[in-house]
């Protein structure tokens, strides 16, 4: 009997990888995009992030009090939502806004699917979506071009020290207008928008650093990108316009969104194939909201109606079952 294998219950495989390994390295990967918004900003860009944060750390302890589950404070998975909200939000919108966001980014988008792994999209994207459509005007004020100089002074406003500001259009809309942008402007980051997407260089930094962790794997967010420069050249109307096509890519929530949000594991594909279909959906649905659409964003909702296809994908391009072969004429 000694000599029989014991053969315990799958998976065989284990990673050393764990959860929290992995969204303590999205915390760290998000810190120079949050320090830049801060900086952008001012200090209510900081209040605003720090807002959606608690809101989902607290809401996630209290369901899980009230519905009487175990309490996982150390997997970081609400702190990740809590940024990745922030960063999608403006840094002028009420408090109580981003408390109602981070509320129903971890309540209705994730712990009533079943919690951590269990969500059908991405929380933070859906509650994003969700204030947009709620709340649209406030969702689309952008503070622009902070005024810097030495005499720059905080005042009080709404009860929070903000810096002045000057308003404007932003890149997306100067794009949509057909006039050009400026590109080390928009790749450094002092431009308007929301408080995480508008430094295309903190964030890459951010990708970088995530790819040497291997947390992240290219496939997704380099297809989202290429796919969308396609559709940005043949559809955009402006032919090899450089100007136009990296104008698109470094403005909005397009980095944001293609290298932290549309790689979450739970809401993208498994598979390679499935992954390439994936991104290449989402730069076309981002090409025709943009483009074609009325309006001048569209990466959360293509990141969203992309999450709703994962299962299809998935099944649609899940491997052939090792040792099975496929019978012609057979389904």
């Amino acid at each position: 009997m000694s000599d029989l294998y014991n053969v315990s219950a799958a998976p065989h495989i284990r990673s050393p990888i764990k959860t929290n390994s992995i969204m303590r390295d999205v915390i760290l990967a998000l810190i120079p995009a949050g320090l830049f918004g801060i900086f952008n900003f001012g200090l209510r860009a900081l209040l605003v992030i720090l807002a959606t944060v608690l809101s989902c750390v607290v809401t996630e302890y209290v369901y899980c009090r009230l519905m009487k589950k175990p309490v996982n404070p150390w997997d970081y998975s609400d702190i990740v939502t809590g940024l990745l909200l922030a960063f999608n939000l403006p840094s002028g919108i009420p408090i109580w806004m981003a408390v109602l966001g981070g509320v129903f980014a971890i309540l209705i988008v994730k712990m009533l699917f079943g919690g951590l792994g269990q969500n059908f999209m991405n929380p933070a994207l859906a509650a994003r979506v969700f204030l947009f459509i709620s709340f649209p005007a406030r969702m689309s004020s952008f503070a622009l071009d902070k005024v810097i100089s030495p005499t720059v002074t905080d005042f009080l406003r709404d009860g929070v020290l903000v810096l002045d500001g000057v308003s404007g259009a932003t890149p997306l809309g100067q794009l949509k207008a057909g006039e050009t942008v400026d590109l080390l402007k928009l790749f450094i980051g002092n431009i308007g928008g929301t408080i995480g997407e508008t430094s295309a260089l903190a964030l890459l930094i951010g990708a970088a650093y995530l790819f040497y962790r291997k947390v992240l794997t290219p496939i997704i967010p380099f297809i989202y990108i290429l796919s969308f420069a396609i559709f940005a050249l043949i559809f955009g109307g402006h032919g090899f316009d450089m100007n136009y096509i990296l104008g698109h890519i470094l403005s909005g929530g397009l980095i944001l969104g293609a290298f932290f949000m549309a790689t979450d594991y739970v809401t993208s594909p498994i598979t390679p194939k499935g992954q390439l279909i994936f991104g290449a959906f989402l730069g076309i649905m981002t090409g025709i909201f943009r483009i074609i659409g009325t309006g001048v964003e569209g990466v959360s909702f293509a990141i969203l109606l992309g999450n709703l296809l994962v299962p299809l994908i998935d099944n649609v391009t899940r491997p052939k079952t090792f040792g099975k072969e496929r019978v012609k004429g057979v389904k």
